[in-house]
């Protein structure tokens, strides 16, 4: 198992602002991370020609770091049939630029939508799994495995994911019966975000997890029992959870890493923190480090 990293602190900067380039954070990353890999995001690219591609992959391997994570947000629920045919065509796109940046084996997260008014469950999980299955042979061919993300909403998005919510997640993933070019980028902050289990998750997925992301959340301390309560039946982000370093919150990782362990997970695990800076993350890497000598020795 490897740790990645994800910069949590600078993804509109980076990807939205543009006040800094993926080059800046792959700076900061040499000088201040004792990780052994990068996690990028499409929205990162300012091109996707393969000379820059090349750049930005060179960039982070003279870094001394890999890239095993490639973040897309395909949208393949939208109710025209012409929007999700761009769906798959930008996502093939996406494929083969995991390829180029990070190799074989790299995986690309993907997403199923997002939720829209008039859209049936039963509807959006046909178009979903059509979705993936036309794009599982591009990915065999590119040698990149497709990470399909329980997630809470692309930070552009208007609408929350349509697989939000655990069951309808796992409806997806079953029906999907590739299991070398498909699986499962397992983010058990998002199953809290969620109103779910994440260990609940985790038993149901395992096996199939081929990446992780590796957030918490927590409560501050003038938080009332009720406010909790309230947020644990919430979906979405309550102003009240917030999100810290990594084995400070609700989330139970030493269950987490002793599930991956027993189910022999040998893939990356990206930490997203480092909303309070970049020592925070590094505190975040120590503590995963712990547990990985601890189940992955």
């Amino acid at each position: 198992m490897k740790i990645a990293a994800f910069p949590k602190c600078y993804e509109y900067d980076i990807g939205l602002h543009h006040t800094m380039s993926v080059f800046d954070w792959v700076e900061m990353a040499r000088g201040g991370l004792e990780v052994e890999g990068l996690e990028i995001y499409d929205r990162f690219l300012t091109s996707l020609d393969r000379a820059y591609l090349e750049q930005v992959a060179e960039a982070v391997h003279a870094a001394g770091f890999a890239i095993p994570m490639f973040l897309c947000s395909p949208d393949f629920t939208h109710p025209d049939g012409d929007e999700r045919r761009k769906a798959v065509d930008y996502e093939t796109r996406m494929i083969e630029t995991a390829r180029l940046l990070g190799g074989p084996g790299t995986v690309c997260r993907i997403l199923s939508g997002q939720q829209r008014p008039g859209v049936s469950r039963e509807q959006g999980i046909e178009w979903v799994v059509e979705a993936i299955g036309q794009l599982i042979p591009v990915a065999r061919s590119a040698g990149v495995v497709l990470g399909l993300e329980n997630h809470y909403k692309d930070g552009q998005w208007s609408s929350v994911e349509f697989a939000l919510k655990m069951d309808v997640f796992l409806e997806i993933v079953t029906a999907i019966e590739e299991r070398e070019w498909f699986g499962v980028q397992y983010d058990p902050s998002n199953a809290v975000v969620a109103g779910d289990d994440p260990l609940a998750l985790l038993a149901a997925v395992q096996g199939r997890v081929v990446s992780m992301h590796a957030s918490d959340r927590y409560f501050p301390e003038d938080v009332t029992p009720e406010q909790i309560e309230q947020a644990r039946a919430t979906t979405g982000y309550a102003p009240y959870l917030k999100h810290g370093v990594v084995g400070r919150g609700l989330n139970d990782y030493e269950t987490i890493f002793r599930m991956l362990a027993a189910s022999g997970f040998d893939g990356w695990i990206s930490i997203e923190d480092g909303l309070n800076g970049l020592a925070d993350m590094q505190a975040s890497v120590d503590y995963l480090r712990g547990l990985r000598r601890r189940y992955f020795a």
